[in-house]
């Protein structure tokens, strides 16, 4: 792919999710990303279900160069003041305070490279009455709402991946590229800050949207219910799910692939609003009819009639659907001591060129030597 931000260096002081997702997606775009980690234990990301490289590690920290520093120690900080010196942008992920007790504060940052891009990124804010509490991803999916929408009240417990960790990475992107657009005209750098809470509360805009223009408190099914969403088992165990939306050819389409082409004339399921009213006996009415058949025979039904579908894949299923084969969307690289490393592409196409080339997360302190030669090299 087009490594269109080629030349651009980046220093990544982060740990877990929201500071190394934002520097994976700044290398996924072809910056040079140097990972600062701490000696010896490193991310505290790369321990999880033991050893130094876990796959909680590397989902993050791909396309990145592993160089380990305890700035606090006077020789590493002088190496750390050195690649600050050259580089475009630092982040750090750290609770409000810690970046100063490491010598790497903006404040002091922004002295040796006046053109730098900070990032700062924090659970609460950097200010106010809860800017010092820790927060991990299901904290801040409370906090902003958006965890209350997630939680079936039938089963109230907490479901699905780490939304508010990438979120606050993508985020944090955003704001970093927007510095740099702003940078190319006055030459100095900015300190951009966001905060989970921020994010996942910006994310949930449209649960806001509902309760202050019209007083709606939005629940885990009022989404579905007005997009026509089901998931619905099949003979085979497997799974299909549909978002109807509500142009009437769908629905009529589906009446087709059920072969009930007059469902839609009774009158609970004749309009938009009698469909929301009586999703649940829809929901009844469909989930007996699909499990009379496979996914496959129900699969091949939809798509014959247009039906906005897909099979509600499992991990191990998803990347093999001949879309996603077509679109190359499982990539491999190789490292040099571990082998092949298998990830996702970046979904992004330049021209028409698609992000085919991944470099494997790097062991701890993987590229010490290299980064402090090349620092020596500069320095003659």
């Amino acid at each position: 792919m087009s490594k269109v931000l080629a030349g651009l260096k980046v220093l990544e002081q982060g740990t877990f999710i929201t500071g190394p997702a934002c520097g994976m997606l700044l290398g996924d775009l072809g910056a040079d990303v140097i990972k600062i980690e701490q000696p010896e234990t490193g991310d505290p990301f790369r321990a999880f279900e033991g050893g130094l490289y876990s796959p909680h590690f590397q989902t993050y920290n791909r396309n990145k160069r592993s160089l380990t520093l305890n700035t606090k120690n006077p020789d590493d900080l002088e190496v750390f003041d050195a690649l600050i010196r050259e580089s475009d942008v630092y982040i750090q992920n750290f609770r409000p305070g810690a970046a100063e007790r490491l010598n790497a504060g903006e404040a002091r940052l922004r002295e040796i490279n006046p053109r730098l891009i900070y990032c700062a990124i924090s659970g609460f804010g950097a200010t106010g009455p809860a800017a010092g509490r820790p927060s991990y991803d299901t904290v801040a999916q409370a906090a902003s709402g958006f965890l209350n929408l997630l939680v079936n009240p039938a089963n109230p417990r907490v479901v699905g991946p780490a939304i508010a960790d990438s979120m606050t990475g993508f985020y944090a992107t955003y704001g970093i590229l927007g510095a740099l657009y702003e940078r190319q005209r006055t030459g100095v750098g900015r300190k951009v800050e966001v905060s989970m809470l921020e994010a996942m509360s910006h994310f949930n805009l449209d649960a806001f949207t509902h309760y202050y223009s019209a007083g709606e408190v939005m629940g885990p099914y009022s989404r579905p219910s007005v997009s026509q969403s089901y998931v619905l088992e099949c003979a085979d165990g497997k799974w299909v799910a549909l978002h109807m939306s509500s142009p009437e050819k769908f629905w009529q389409g589906l009446a087709n692939a059920i072969e009930r082409p007059n469902l839609f004339q009774d009158p609970r399921f004749a309009s938009r609003k009698a469909r929301i009213d009586n999703q649940e006996t829809l929901i009844e009415l469909l989930g007996e009819l699909f499990r009379g058949h496979t996914r496959a025979e129900w699969c091949a039904r939809l798509e014959a009639e247009d039906v906005p579908h897909a099979p509600m894949y499992d991990t191990s299923e998803a990347l093999e659907d001949p879309q996603a084969r077509h679109l190359e969307l499982l990539v491999t690289g190789t490292h040099p001591t571990l082998g092949e490393f298998r990830t996702v592409r970046s979904p992004v196409s330049f021209d028409g060129e698609r992000a085919l080339d991944v470099t494997a997360p790097p062991l701890l302190g993987e590229h010490d030597e290299e980064i402090r030669a090349q620092l020596r090299s500069r320095a003659r």
